[in-house]
């Protein structure tokens, strides 16, 4: 097979699927390294096609059922997993994690996080690989962007951040 044929059959494999597809599981499909996958994704992604990487794979277009909004928090990265799971026990979608570094600028992780399973899988990968959480790079202070069913779902993830100490309040503002 082509590569150029392989990298069509990546992105319509990727298309079809609800889920995240790992670049693992892509070699073995098309019976190439790992590394072949993720130059293909590259190079799939560099001639414009709408491919995101999350923790457990690629994943193809924006999804656009309900409302997009922006959270500010800032936490310990022990309250990482609490912070996660508020927001998707109240049915929201942890679409991304954003922090603004002083020398890099914008930093983002993809993660698509929609339920406590996706959340466990995702603080285990974290404890297994030692990875800290990119708000250590900003004193705790980061975004998300969450996809919400509906305004209520949102203001529920508010208020509930907010009783656990975890959404963002500027000092200014409180003063």
């Amino acid at each position: 097979m082509k590569a150029s044929e392989r990298r069509e059959k990546i992105l319509q494999t990727i298309a079809a699927s609800e889920q995240p597809v790992s670049a693992t599981l892509l070699a073995r499909e098309f019976d190439v390294s790992r590394q072949i996958i993720v130059g293909d994704i590259a190079l799939l992604r560099a001639s414009g096609e709408n491919i995101f990487a999350t923790p457990r794979g690629y994943l193809a277009g924006k999804r656009t059922k309900g409302l997009e909004k922006t959270i500010v928090c800032s936490h310990r990265p022990e309250q990482m997993e609490q912070e996660l799971d508020i927001c998707v026990d109240n049915g929201c979608v942890v679409e991304d994690v954003l922090v603004d570094h002083p020398v890099y600028g914008q930093l983002e992780g993809q993660l698509n996080l929609k339920n406590r399973h996706d959340v466990q899988e995702f603080i285990q990968r974290c404890e297994k690989d030692h990875a800290a959480p990119l708000s250590v790079l900003t004193n705790g202070i980061h975004l998300h962007r969450i996809l919400c069913p509906d305004e209520s779902a949102y203001t529920r993830v508010i208020e509930d951040l907010r009783a656990a100490g975890i959404l963002y309040v500027d000092s200014e503002k409180r003063a």
